[in-house]
């Protein structure tokens, strides 16, 4: 009989009924912090509530600010008693880690063996202490948290103890820690940093960024900010409420005191500071992080909410991963079925399906080659991939920098198909031909989606039932001034600071009963983000939107 075998990474006690999942759930998009709820629509767990039970399930995936949103819960009283896995997960291990650090609200994680958890998995409630897990007869037992030490350098050891303030200090012991719980032997220099936590995912968001700029938090290396909740200048003006516009503000400003660089953008990559190939930075949203491994081929962990800040403050992030080579090597071979002549939508589905595919490992994709896709086409894959996978990157054969060679020995090998594309075409597209409101920009439009939507469009003028947003960051705004002349004089409406996975009324048109994007990963959270029912299309299906509020649920040329 295998030994049933368990490692505590924050311990704890706890007790309470067996929640379990066969696949991850992103906690940004996926819970709601008002009320402990799973909203993800695609999710088994869909309408279960997770208060107080023992959250199961094989790792987290999708956005990093998921650790914001298990803060929150634990703040309010609304978190599981405990979070089990059975790999390896740095997002929600965060937010408990910051709960018990910052807050003194413990929150047990463990990690079981794969057979310890699939023995539990069938039990009904559980006990947790911190030698073993009781659950209806079974009994396995709990090893104590890894307490290796880090390989520290003196400047290190300075920061711990606390020559450069508080701030860094409480920065570097959090970052140490999340070290050790994922083996690492010591830490590594970064050149920069991408914050995901000014999204006001929960008032847990603030709490922590104003306590850590009270202290005197400071950045030591260039620090670009995520998009955020709320146009900056200007939600006053459209009429967000204060009780939400004020503390996403606030949020916001509360990172450009700590030095952030104030981009307010979900596409770090599409900014003149993008990284270069090899370079080691620490950034945090999992598009960017995806984007910035796959296509660039830069280094950076998938980086929770806080712990980017931290490692910003310090400059210092753990020696893990995917920083080290041996972690970059593909685990599963993808052969890609390519139909002909794919448009823009074919990406996005096939980074869903790879995510799927491939949820807790690193794939190669082949069979894309020939399609040639462009940095947008690259963009759309990497954000849907996203939503479906807790990898922080993928290979392209023939694409991406590292591709040629990267399998590793014992990667498995699967296939998407045609057929496969058409299942996700239908689950995305299970809604009404009218709609309300046209979705565009996420992660945030590029110039050249822009140019592309205003060319489409030429002179002709939306329809007056249907409401059409383009969210696009700062930088691109600016450097497309003409284009967006254009796409205003259409009807369109060109939204900076905030991005489609932030959007709350009555930015969200309140009348929308329907919307398309063209986005797989705002396909995925928009309908438990919005509440309304979303339909996924093509460029041309958007088009058609904005011009006639209406577009049958049919499958595109490439697949019919």
């Amino acid at each position: 009989m295998t030994a049933l075998s368990a490692r505590s990474i924050l311990s704890g006690t706890a007790s309470g009924p067996i929640i379990a999942a066969g696949e991850a759930l992103s906690f940004w998009g996926g819970v709601d912090p008002a009320t402990g709820r799973v909203i993800d629509v695609h999710h088994p767990l869909h309408g279960v509530t997770i208060n107080g039970g023992i959250l199961m399930m094989p790792s987290s995936r999708g956005s990093c600010t998921g650790s914001g949103v298990l803060l929150d819960l634990a703040l309010t009283g609304r978190a599981p008693a405990a979070l089990v896995f059975s790999e390896a997960e740095d997002v929600l291990t965060l937010g408990a880690l910051i709960a018990a650090e910052m807050f003194g609200k413990s929150l047990p994680v463990l990690r079981l063996s794969h057979a310890a958890y699939d023995a539990l998995c069938r039990a009904k409630t559980a006990t947790i202490s911190d030698t073993a897990i009781e659950a209806d007869g079974l009994v396995i037992p709990v090893s104590p948290p890894t307490t290796s030490a880090l390989d520290l350098t003196e400047n290190d050891r300075a920061m711990l103890e606390g020559r450069d303030g508080i701030a860094v200090q409480l920065a570097l012991r959090i970052t140490v820690a999340m070290a050790a719980q994922q083996g690492a032997e010591k830490l590594i220099d970064v050149v920069q940093g991408h914050i995901d936590g000014c999204i006001y995912a929960s008032p847990a968001n603030l709490t922590f960024a104003e306590k850590m700029a009270d202290m005197g938090a400071r950045v030591c290396v260039p620090t670009t900010m995520n998009a955020i909740s709320v146009d900056r200048a200007n939600w006053e003006k459209q009429g967000v409420p204060h009780d939400f516009g004020d503390p996403a503000a606030r949020l916001a400003d509360a990172y450009v005191r700590m030095g952030c660089r104030p981009t307010f953008t979900c596409s770090p990559y599409l900014l003149d500071s993008a990284p270069k190939t090899g370079e080691a930075i620490a950034w945090a949203e999992s598009n960017a992080v995806i984007f910035a491994n796959t296509v660039l081929g830069a280094r950076t962990a998938k980086h929770p909410d806080f712990l980017d800040l931290c490692i910003a403050l310090t400059g210092r992030a753990p020696l893990s991963g995917v920083y080290l080579d041996e972690h970059r090597k593909a685990q599963r071979v993808i052969d890609v079925e390519l139909p002909d002549n794919v448009d823009d939508a074919f990406w996005p589905i096939v980074g869903y399906l790879a995510g799927r595919t491939a949820p807790d490992r690193i794939p190669l994709l082949r069979g894309l080659a020939a399609a040639k896709p462009t940095q947008d086409d690259l963009k759309a894959l990497c954000a849907a991939f996203g939503t479906t996978s807790a990898a922080p990157m993928l290979h392209i054969e023939g694409v991406t920098p590292e591709a040629d060679g990267i399998a590793a020995e014992n990667a498995g090998h699967t296939t998407i198909t045609r057929a496969d594309m058409v299942d996700v075409w239908r689950m995305f597209n299970d809604g009404p031909a009218e709609v309300e409101l046209v979705a565009i920009g996420s992660p945030h439009a590029s110039a050249s989606e822009c140019r592309a939507l205003a060319d489409a469009l030429g002179d002709r003028k939306r329809h007056p039932d249907v409401t059409v947003i383009v969210t696009a960051g700062r930088d691109i705004m600016a450097e497309t001034g003409d284009v967006l002349t254009r796409l205003r004089a259409s009807g369109v409406q060109i939204l900076p600071d905030l991005c489609w996975c932030s959007i709350s009324e009555p930015v969200f048109p309140t009348k929308t009963r329907a919307l398309i994007t063209n986005s797989g990963k705002y396909a995925h959270y928009g309908p438990g983000l919005s509440g309304r029912t979303v339909r996924f299309g093509n460029l041309a299906d958007c088009i058609e939107a904005t011009l006639t509020g209406r577009v049958p649920p049919r499958l595109p040329a490439w697949l019919a």
